[in-house]
Parts: C-alpha cells; structure tokens; sequence
C-alpha cells in the first residue's frame, strides 16, 4: 500500500494530514489492529469500532493539555498507538507490557485509570471543575459507549454536569452494544435516534444547503433544530441541559472532526451522538461483536473457534448446572450485569429465555431486583465477574444479607484473572464478602464440587456466594470425595504439618505435598469448603494438633482467610504456627495468570518451595 506518511505516525501529524490521508491511515491502523490483536489478544471489536473517532479526536484535541476521559478504556488502542506507543504495542496485556488499559503512569495523554464503565462523565466533570475553578479554559472531554450509559452513575453525571452549564463535551460512541447487546430504554430511545430516517434525509439535505448558501448558514442551523424535534423523538440529553448534536457517522472523520471543533468552541455542555460499528473492518467481528469484544491470540484468516470447541471451565460447568437446575426448580431467575455470554448463561437463555435476565452495566439495580425476586419466593441467582461484583456492595449487604435473602451470588473470575491488570482481578471478593453478616462463602476445588456447592446454596435459603476462577476446571476426584455439607474436608492425613487449601488452591497444596512426601515431610492437606461462616469449633480440633500450618488462598493475603484462620488457632492456646500465603496487600499488574502466580510464588513450584522451607524450619 502505497501512503504518503511515515510509521509510526504520532498526534502531532494530524493537525497537518488531509482527511484523504486520514481515511488512509484508519485502513492502516485497523490492519495493524487485526495484526497485534491476534497475537497478543485483548480487545478487538471494541477498538476496531473507534479508530476514525479517535483519530479525530486526537486531532481537534490537544492532550494532555486538554483532558480526555475514556470510560472503561478498554477501546483505548489506538489512542495508545497515536500518543507514542504504536511499537509497543506487540507487547500490549503482556507481563511488564503496556496496560489494555489508560495507564497515568504510562504515558501523560492518559488522564484516567479505567476499567469499570459509568465513570468518565463524573471524573470529567471534576476536572472541569477544577479547570474553572483555577481560571484555565482546556477542553474536558469524556468518551462513553452506549453499553455504560446503562450504568447509573452515568446518569448522575449528565444531570449534575446538565444543571452546572459547566462546559464539557461528552462523545457517546454509539455501537449498539456493551459486551452482550444492550438491553433497556435508553437503548432504545438511542434506537430511535439512530434510525429516525426522516431527520437523517432532512439532515443531509440541509447540509448541501448549507454548503451552497453559506451566508444562510445561522437561520438554517436554526431550522435544522426545530425540525429535529418535529421529525424524531426529543433527544433526552437536550432535557438534561446538553447541546445535542447528532446522530452522526462515527466513520466518517471529516463529520467527526467538523462536530468535534464545533463543541470546542461553545461554553456550555455538549454531547455528540456518534453511531459506529463494533468490529469494523473484521468481518467475524461485525458479524459476532461479543464474541470478539475481548479475544485471546488467533489466527485473524480464520478466526476464533467455536464455542463447542472450548476446553470444559468453571464458567461452562456453572452454566450447565444452573441449566440443569432451572429444570428442576421453576423458581430460579439468573440474572447477569450485560455478561449473559461471558457468565456462562447462554445455553440457559436459548432454553428459559423468560428466566435470564440482562440488567445492563447496572450491577447495583442487578441486586436489588435479584432481593425483590426472593421475596415474592423466587430462587435468584446473580451472575457476575467477582471484580463487577464489587460495584454493588451495599446492595448485597443491605438489601440482599439485612433482610436474610436467598439469592445466590455466582463469583466468576474470582482471584487473578489475567491480562486485564488491576481493575479486572477479583481478589477482593474473599475479604468483602466474609465481611457481611447473614453471608456464606464457599470455593469449591474443582469442577465436581463447583456442581455440588450450586446444589447445596440453593438449599440454604440464606444469601450464599459460590466463587470459582477463571479457566479450565480440574478434577481431584482421584483424592477421594466426601459429602458436600459446608464442612471442612480432610483430603490427606498427617500428624505434624498441614496445608489448609483455599478452593482451587487445593489443586497446587496436593502437588505440593506429593513434593514433600518424596522429600520425607510429613503433610495433611485440607478443603477449607466454606470461608464464611468458618466452622471454628472444629477448625480448632482439626489443626490444632498440628506444629505448623500453611494457609494458600486465591485472594489478597491481607485480612484474608489465612489471617482469620490464625486468628482462631491463637485462641487455642496451643503453639501453633501459622504462615499465609496469597496475593500481596496491593493492586496487581497485568500479565497471564501462570506468569503472575510464578511472579509471586503463588504457582505450583512457589507454594511447593515455600511448604518445603517453612515445613523444614525449626521454629
């Protein structure tokens, strides 16, 4: 391909190219997209959908200088390869890579560290503020996708900024999606936005008018706005106090730039409605947008596999059995925050669609609705990323654990779950939920005792939370089984040292005694089962024969269960001697889950080394 600039091309290009030349270099930065992706993965639909819009927004805006807030920020890429990293972007989600994320201590044009959706309005509002406050007149500018505008915080944002007239430019990157498709009124009310073809026909027309009469342009600007609200329903956005300026084509960079220098230049709140494509330029991705809205490594000719292609997970194993229970019990409702696929939820919606509900990016109303549901003797299950989870705390404390409810709370991708980085683990989960009154927690060790505990929630007819990883499910079945009964399980015997296992962590605390047995240290190896409420009556007559204990957990180590497990041994009056190991007390960076555990002795050779030099230490 013959183009007439240079690789990389950075920001400062821009403001000289023609808009031919930045057609051209949309083509080349999606080609390198579909190359990079493939081999790192990440993001894929997502970023392929932005790139004319932020290829005009980083040429009409002067970061950092002026502040652009990407919510969520996982469509960030091209962002990333125009401020500076085009080359790093081979190593993109890798260990010690650059973040799929904005990252201010990677690079000063990224002005927000995201990862959860809903928060850009609110964090550019207060740099805004901030701005007027200190007299200075950059732009603030906040990147929002039509999936987050689900989220509630989004919308006590608009209305805060709508009432303040404070001058702020929100560019709504409408695809018609968040992760699953969008679900609710306001993806609807944008429905009508982007398809009101009589206005869209009007739209074009005055333009061309516009461009031939250019001295009638402030009277036909005028009449363009009246006809608006004649032709399609009121835009919303212009009752919360902003200027509305669209729909417009999200690909088309001379329309964009051209919307974009407009909003610039006024004093007051803007939003241009910008519809574009999730997955543009990759047939698959246009085609199936969830499927490609995050991706590991592919061979872009041919594609992702099927999903009956994909090794047996946690997530699958929890589908399955929700799907066999929701045969048995009529009651049951799964309820999910815009995550159906990514949930495990899929093959029970093809089959009780009417009992799968998708609240949106909403996960605080997912709560509540999920405690109005069992009260009217419904058996709710709320399906949910441990680290999405989070957002609705209060809900789970104070609507679902105050008032003694029985919903169950499906923890994926609790623990480390990979390349995401920092605000996608879920290694908060152990801690904040064992805090709640009214709260049992179970993590089970494998597959099989994934299936037992959903079993075994469903019956309690209390709140309870069954978390599980991210992966492939093992099977110790070959240790040996016992019943299911929110016990403790002794897996091996021994007299001297133990390992007490937290969930999946008992996979790596066998391994590591079949290591020490070889080496002739003597080592029992328990299932903790259920982390909330710990049974400590017999927690203390089961380890407190013991010399020494080895706590492992999939959870950050400080206030986690090994502490409270220590905590109860002491009581004990015994000379026990206690050693946790989890994540440390701080917010871990992104890589492959195996190339993070190895970094913090969390894998199978480092919690061996540490059982062998704690085990062999004389105390």
């Amino acid at each position: 391909m013959n183009q007439p600039f240079n690789l990389p091309v950075e920001k400062e290009q821009l403001k000289s190219m023609s808009v031919a030349e930045l057609e051209l270099l949309a083509v080349v930065i999606r080609e390198e997209l579909i190359d990079s992706i493939s081999k790192t993965g990440g993001h894929f639909a997502s970023n392929l959908g932005v790139v004319e819009l932020t290829i005009a927004l980083e040429r009409v805006f002067d970061t950092p200088r002026d502040k652009v807030i990407w919510d969520v920020g996982h469509q960030t890429y091209v962002h990333k390869m125009l401020t500076g990293r085009w080359d790093e972007m081979k190593n993109i989600r890798k260990i010690d890579g650059i973040s799929g994320f904005p990252k201010r201590t990677e690079s000063p044009h990224d002005l927000y560290d995201a990862g959860h959706s809903g928060t850009s309005i609110s964090a550019a509002l207060g740099y805004a503020k901030a701005r007027d406050l200190r007299g200075l007149d950059h732009a603030c500018v906040a990147v929002i996708g039509d999936g987050s505008l689900t989220a509630g915080v989004a919308y006590e944002a608009l209305n805060a900024a709508g009432i303040r007239k404070t001058p702020l430019i929100v560019i709504l990157n409408d695809n018609d999606m968040s992760i699953s498709r969008n679900v609710g009124g306001m993806a609807r009310h944008l429905q009508n936005l982007r398809t009101s073809s009589s206005y869209l026909h009007f739209k074009n027309k005055l333009k061309r008018g516009l461009e031939s009469a250019p001295k009638l342009g402030r009277g036909l600007e005028t009449l363009r706005d009246a006809v608006k609200y004649a032709l399609m329903p009121a835009a919303v956005f212009e009752e919360l106090g902003f200027k509305y300026f669209g729909p417009i084509d999200g690909h088309d960079i001379s329309e964009l730039i051209e919307a974009m220098e407009t909003a610039k230049a006024m004093n007051r709140p803007v939003l241009i409605h910008a519809v574009t494509v999730k997955g543009k330029g990759y047939k698959n991705a246009e085609n199936n947008p969830d499927l490609y809205h995050g991706t590991g490594s592919f061979d872009p000719a041919i594609g992702l596999p099927a999903s009956s292609d994909l090794p047996e997970t946690y997530t699958n194993i929890f589908g399955m059995t929700l799907l066999q229970l929701a045969e048995e019990d009529d009651r049951i409702v799964a309820i999910t925050a815009a995550m159906t696929d990514g949930t495990g939820l899929r093959e029970m919606r093809k089959r009780y669609a009417e009992r799968v509900v998708d609240a949106g990016i909403a996960e605080q109303h997912a709560v509540s609705f999920a405690a109005g549901l069992a009260l009217n003797d419904m058996r709710p299950i709320v399906a949910m990323y441990s680290t999405f989870l989070q957002r609705a705390y209060d809900q789970t404390l104070i609507e679902v654990c105050l008032q003694n409810l029985p919903v169950v709370f499906a923890v994926d991708r609790a623990g480390i779950s990979g390349s995401d980085g920092e605000t996608h683990h879920g290694q908060f989960d152990l801690i904040y939920l064992s805090s709640m009154p009214n709260m049992t927690v179970l993590a089970p060790k494998d597959g099989v005792e994934l299936k037992e505990m959903l079993h075994y929630a469903l019956k309690l007819g209390t709140p309870c939370a069954v978390r599980f990883p991210k992966g492939n499910a093992c099977d110790l079945s070959a240790w040996g089984r016992s019943e299911m009964n929110g016990k403790m399980e002794k897996i091996v015997s021994g007299s001297t040292n133990a390992i007490l296992c937290v969930g999946t962590m008992c996979e790596a605390g066998l391994a590591a005694h079949v290591h020490l047995k070889e080496k002739n240290i003597e080592c029992a190896v328990f299932n903790l089962r259920c982390v909330k409420p710990i049974d400590e009556k017999r927690l203390r007559e089961e380890l407190s024969v013991f010399d020494k204990i080895l706590t492992l957990e999939d959870g950050s180590i400080s206030g986690g269960v090994g502490m409270r497990v220590a905590s109860i041994l002491a009581e004990t009056g015994h000379r026990i001697h206690v050693k946790n190991v989890g994540w440390p007390d701080r917010f871990i960076a992104h890589g492959s889950i195996e190339e993070l555990k190895k970094r913090h002795g969390l894998d199978t050779p480092g919690i061996t080394g540490t059982a062998e030099d704690f085990f062999e230490k004389k105390a």
